[in-house]
């Protein structure tokens, strides 16, 4: 059943369709008296902008509401007649299990691309020219990637597992209704998680596309480099925590892949979760921990030697 992305609340329908697929209306929310999902009559563009923009009801329309069935205002039965209870039961459970296989097959798709450019700036660095050695390399890298994102999304699987299972036990102590529990709960399913963790890492990859047409200059125009004079501060603390701003220390793909990729998974997956930011932060370290003992057990293989297995650990460790 599709929520308001406002307040949550469970809808029987987004919006009405009348004669034609371009005459609709959208459903009011009874409770917040908004629109329960604008995002249907906008274009992907929009969509794509706004969840880079990490917009709490692009997620939840995406997550939720994507694909959902609106009411038809002509649509009448075959028979003249509405079908029996149990029959509509029927067909509601047929396109419950529909939309899930859908969802695993979105999930599918996204994991393919995802990776792959993921593991680009890994995959660029170290191959130069096509041979069959280069190859090799690729698909070495590759695979590290596709098992590294399997032991995150099935370390941050574990910990929601018991987050929800821990906030369920409150609330049933607490003796909260069905009614009182947020639509997002109402209608979570497992499958949400690694979609939300796909949707979120679109924020990643745009800022890494940045640094890639934008590398900042390390050196002024003139030619001569960079640098600052450490005597405007007297303390040494404040001289050692302003060096690791400078250029041969800061790797900027590994803060966005690591810092800024964990905090956008973090927002998406509060979103799924509906529970405190601290709850979301364990379930992200919990992932970082999977996915950095993975990346112990495979840094020798991926990396061919002893230094490039380094390096691989270095890219792939949070």
């Amino acid at each position: 059943m599709p929520i308001c992305i406002t307040c949550t609340r469970p809808i029987s329908h987004l919006y009405t369709v009348y004669e034609s697929a371009y005459n609709l209306r959208l459903e009011q929310c009874s409770q917040c008296l908004k629109f329960a999902d604008p995002y249907v009559e906008h274009d992907s563009l929009t969509l794509l902008l706004d969840l880079i923009l990490l917009k709490r009801e692009v997620y939840r329309h995406l997550i939720y509401n994507r694909g959902t069935e609106p009411r038809k205002a002509l649509g009448k039965s075959k028979t003249g007649f509405e079908g029996s209870q149990e029959d509509e039961q029927r067909l509601a459970g047929t396109k419950n299990r529909q939309r899930e296989k859908d969802r695993w097959w979105l999930i599918l798709k996204l994991a393919c691309g995802l990776i792959t450019v993921d593991a680009y700036p890994e995959i660029s660095a170290d191959v130069s020219r096509w041979t069959v050695e280069t190859n090799i390399v690729f698909l070495r890298i590759l695979v590290g990637c596709l098992i590294e994102t399997f032991a995150f999304h099935g370390g941050v699987m574990f910990a929601s597992y018991f987050v929800l299972a821990l906030l369920d036990f409150f609330r049933s102590r607490r003796r909260t209704s069905y009614a009182e529990i947020s639509g997002v709960r109402q209608q979570f399913k497992f499958s949400l998680i690694p979609l939300t963790i796909f949707y979120s890492s679109l924020t990643k990859l745009f800022l890494l596309f940045l640094l890639t047409i934008w590398r900042p200059s390390a050196s002024k125009p003139g030619g001569s480099p960079y640098y600052w004079d450490p005597s405007y501060y007297s303390s040494s603390l404040v001289t050692r925590a302003l060096e690791i701003w400078d250029e041969d220390k800061l790797d900027r793909e590994w803060v966005v892949r690591n810092i800024l990729g964990g905090m956008a998974t973090g927002f998406g997956l509060r979103v799924v979760l509906d529970c405190h930011p601290v709850f979301t932060t364990v379930v992200i370290l919990v992932g970082w921990l999977a996915k950095t003992v993975v990346a112990g057990l495979l840094k020798n293989w991926v990396g061919g030697d002893e230094h490039s297995g380094d390096k691989w650990m270095a890219f792939s460790i949070p």
